[in-house]
């Protein structure tokens, strides 16, 4: 099938099997390694992009649901070499180690930011549920979404 949508700004249009999930056709066909493939199950967040203005798990949805949608991958933070404040912030916080979660904590993160550039803390929480890290805990990861936030507004 005939999979056409928007993918980081840019207009994309791609024969797909329909049972090519989304983080497939990312990395696969659009070669955006950025989003990672985890569990598979939608436990662990790693492979988190925004489909129109929402955090989801790519490994749950099909590329096909994705026709004349509008997805945000890890590399749409970075603009002209400039990384964004939200990963500058992770950067400052020592909010990253092995990286493996980063992509998609960044996304989950970054969708909250869009709709609220000034959370509480129970709103980043909330947010990241989704995302698993099992190296730096979560104060640090919940640091830096707060202190990016405030370059949102």
């Amino acid at each position: 099938m005939k999979l056409a949508m928007i993918v980081n700004g840019a207009a994309v249009e791609r024969d797909i099997s329909p049972d090519t999930t989304l983080v497939d056709f990312l990395r696969r066909e659009l070669k955006l390694a950025g989003t990672k493939k985890g569990c598979g199950i939608g436990e662990c967040g790693a492979c988190t992009v925004i489909l129109n203005g929402d955090a989801v798990n790519s490994c749950l949805v099909l590329a096909a649901q994705c026709q004349g949608a509008v997805v945000y991958t890890v590399e749409s933070l970075e603009q002209d070499g400039v990384p964004d404040p939200l990963q500058r912030s992770f950067v400052e916080h020592h909010a990253l180690q092995c990286g493996y979660c980063t992509a998609g904590m960044l996304m989950s993160a970054k969708a909250l930011l869009m709709r609220n550039p000034n959370p509480s803390e129970e709103e980043i929480l909330s947010a990241i549920s989704g995302n698993l890290c099992r190296c730096t805990g979560y104060q640090t990861i919940t640091r830096a979404i707060r202190q990016a936030g405030e370059a949102y507004q």
